[in-house]
């Protein structure tokens, strides 16, 4: 139902024009034309709308593909900036720490398998805690 409603929201153009297709048939041919047309514009809407799904998947998988390029992005982004000599590490009270370097800032737990990014005060993200980021961590350790 879902799918319906979206194509119906999207497609509303397509709909009124088949409609108003329709009732000009209806009003113009007198014979049993008149319902074999009927019936390929409602079997051709049919069809139109049904297909509406691949187009929506297609669009939702270029979206996760977008978001996905642009974690990585950022990511590089942010361990470059991170990489630098003036990486700091701080313990805080709570057992976490958190390296700055710029306006980049790494937070996170020791044991924890992922660390919270925030790149220029935006909102943080989430990145894997692989060897490059322990690296870093480690480097930062060094520079106090």
């Amino acid at each position: 139902m879902d799918q319906l409603t979206t194509f119906v929201q999207d497609r509303w153009l397509v709909i009124v024009v088949a409609i108003v297709v329709l009732f000009l048939v209806i009003k113009i041919v007198k014979t049993v034309v008149k319902w074999v047309i009927v019936l390929i514009i409602v079997a051709g809407l049919f069809y139109y709308g049904a297909s509406y799904t691949d187009e929506l998947k297609e669009i939702g998988s270029q979206a996760i593909a977008t978001a996905k390029d642009a974690v990585a992005s950022a990511k590089e982004e942010a361990l470059k900036a991170l990489g630098g000599k003036d990486a700091k590490y701080k313990a805080n009270a709570d057992g976490s720490y958190t390296v700055t370097s710029g306006q980049v800032k790494l937070e996170g737990k020791p044991g924890a398998s992922e660390v919270s990014v925030s790149i220029a005060g935006a909102p943080s993200f989430n990145i894997a805690l692989d060897d490059a980021v322990k690296a870093l961590i480690e480097a930062s350790k060094k520079n106090g």
